[in-house]
């Protein structure tokens, strides 16, 4: 009965199935055809898509590998003028393969018709903007063939004579006219129509923008869906979605897929888990050892975690196979800043940039070296332009806030902060940096409750409690000061980290001389002893004890007027999730 069910439900939407994996044989077949109709159309990267997973599945048996597609009266007759300007497209001869499509009534000749003149005019602007980029003049230049495309597709679009793939292309005229909406509903209808197309998917990715807009779409049940989602997840910095839902498509069968594997590295790179990320990448590149994309990705973690000569080995192997990419010299420009060549490495971004001015990784990375190179006004057009290319890229935000920081500007670093904030909520740097500005702006609450947050998101620096400390310090309110520091300690010991941690000298010596103002003397004393292990505070450590001494002498009981309400633990216990909240934060509006 199994097999009625499943020719009933192909029957409804043919050559889709459903939203299911078990069939895995059907599934392989849908990619290998589809990933032929997108070259046949000249859409190259989605046609590697669904080439790549398609490889990850088993192969087919000859007697069920697809059939050829069936040609109609028209694909007959516009057969010559297709096959003589695909050759032309392929040359990347745009105008020439536009010239010998006119007036073609096929589907599959009309696509590469329109896609050839779209062609043409990107090339065009690309062409322009490389000869006139100081790379950080705004892209004045315009698509100029991308008015008519409107018009005669949206032509096409009400006479409802658009399949899968001229929908595609009329979403991307949409998009690069910044008429978002419509974009987004023509992308939804392609998605329906020819759900197996992966650019339109990919589209969607890049157009919506929050989980709100996500659970608006209609989108078709099919199994694409999954890899749309999990792949949006990631953009959305929904992590623990997204591999949730990469998991279960390696158990459905495509644990083989190098796209998984390099977007399951992402993610990880996405929630700083930077020894997962290292590993899969180390992995994906035994399997894939030629590939580059995401190589930037890996380059990031290896400057992150200061590996210079695995930096240097990446930046030469990817040189080998092509050094024009722009990954490849987002690597080296990476390389150089790690080595505190910063002129160097603009220079990298920059060709980068030339190669494509629409990468958006390397107008931040340049940002950052312009920041390097104190000169904030490049910095912030660079970042600028990253936040032009993509609204959530929540480094650029936190690089604007930045150079605002280094300008002395705190209101307007307040705002980029705020932003960077909204598209990390959990990311306790960003909180950190909008603490630090409430403070300079002197809104001391606000501050305190973005330290608090930061730590109880888990503080990546270790840094929140001790600054929490500090406000309550300057505010007088002691017995949160103490308490704060007393978390901290308990922090830092249960990672076992101790070295490099300036700040426990600092919490040590404000216990210690809170027990004593409450003379508690044991606790005192210990605190006391704990700041002779520190240089910067050996001499108070040693000052106090002899002082704790005397007053102990002069017969001075622990006091029992001032009842003080915590105690060091005995033992520094790794407890750090702290059972009692500090008292004057209202936590019910944390995020400021």
């Amino acid at each position: 009965g199994e097999s009625l069910g499943k020719m009933a439900a192909t029957a409804v939407v043919p050559g889709l199935g459903s939203s299911d994996f078990s069939d895995l044989r059907e599934i392989k077949k849908q990619l290998l055809s589809v990933a032929e109709r997108s070259r046949e159309r000249g859409l190259q990267h989605s046609g590697k898509w669904a080439s790549e997973l398609a490889f990850a599945l088993d192969p087919l048996p000859l007697s069920e590998l697809p059939a050829a597609p069936v040609l109609t009266e028209e694909d007959a007759r516009d057969l010559d003028a297709y096959t003589l300007a695909k050759s032309y497209f392929d040359l990347k001869e745009y105008d020439r393969a536009a010239y010998f499509l006119r007036g073609c009534k096929s589907q599959k000749a009309y696509f590469l018709y329109m896609y050839s003149r779209y062609l043409s005019g990107e090339k065009k602007k690309d062409d322009e903007t490389v000869d006139s980029l100081g790379p950080l003049e705004k892209g004045q230049v315009k698509n100029e063939a991308l008015r008519e495309l409107r018009v005669e597709l949206s032509k096409k679009h009400k006479a409802q004579e658009l399949d899968g793939f001229g929908l595609y292309l009329y979403g991307v005229v949409l998009r690069k006219l910044d008429l978002v909406k419509e974009a987004i509903d023509v992308f939804v209808e392609a998605a329906h129509v020819l759900p197996l197309h992966w650019g339109a998917w990919l589209e969607l990715c890049n157009l919506i923008t929050d989980k709100e807009m996500l659970k608006c779409l209609s989108l078709p049940d099919t199994w694409m869906k999954e890899f749309f989602l999990a792949h949006i997840y990631t953009e959305l910095q929904l992590i623990e979605e997204a591999l949730q839902k990469y998991q279960s498509l390696i158990d459905a069968g495509f644990s083989k897929s190098t796209y998984i594997i390099s977007q399951i590295a992402v993610a990880y790179h996405n929630i700083r888990d930077i020894d997962k990320a290292l590993s899969i990448f180390n992995e994906l590149r035994k399997q894939d050892p030629y590939r580059i994309e995401n190589m930037d990705t890996f380059s990031n973690l290896l400057y992150v975690r200061s590996m210079k000569p695995e930096l240097s080995y990446l930046a030469h192997n990817l040189c080998e196979i092509d050094k024009y990419r722009v990954e490849t010299c987002c690597v080296i420009g990476n390389y150089y800043s790690l080595r505190s060549q910063h002129e160097k490495a603009a220079l990298y971004f920059q060709r980068a940039l030339k190669l494509n001015p629409r990468y958006l990784g390397a107008w931040t990375l340049m940002g950052h070296e312009y920041m390097e190179m104190k000169n904030t006004s490049a910095a912030i057009q660079a970042y600028r332009h990253a936040i032009e290319v993509n609204k959530r890229d929540y480094r650029a935000w936190y690089g604007l806030g930045q150079t605002y920081e280094i300008l002395k500007m705190p209101f307007y670093c307040l705002y980029y902060y705020r932003r960077a904030h909204q598209l990390r909520p959990n990311d306790s740097r960003m909180l950190v940096a909008l603490g630090e500005c409430y403070e300079k702006l002197n809104q001391l609450v606000e501050a305190k409750k973005c330290y608090w947050r930061a730590y109880a998101v888990g503080d990546v620096e270790k840094m929140a409690l001790v600054k929490l400390a500090k406000l309550h310090e300057q505010l007088n309110e002691s017995e949160q000061a103490a308490q704060c520091y007393i978390k901290y300690i308990q922090d830092i010991y249960s990672c076992g980290e101790i070295v490099e941690h300036l700040e426990v000298s600092t919490a040590f010596r404000y216990l210690a001389q809170y027990y004593f103002k409450c003379k508690l003397w044991d606790e005192a004393s210990a605190c006391a002893q704990k700041c002779c292990a520190f240089n910067d505070t050996r001499e108070e450590g040693k000052a106090l004890l002899r002082q704790i001494l005397q007053l102990r002498n002069q017969g001075e009981t622990s006091s029992t007027e001032i009842s003080a309400p915590f105690f060091l633990p005995a033992a520094l216990s790794s407890n750090n999730t702290p059972t009692r909240r500090v008292s004057p934060l209202n936590l019910s509006s944390v995020t400021p």
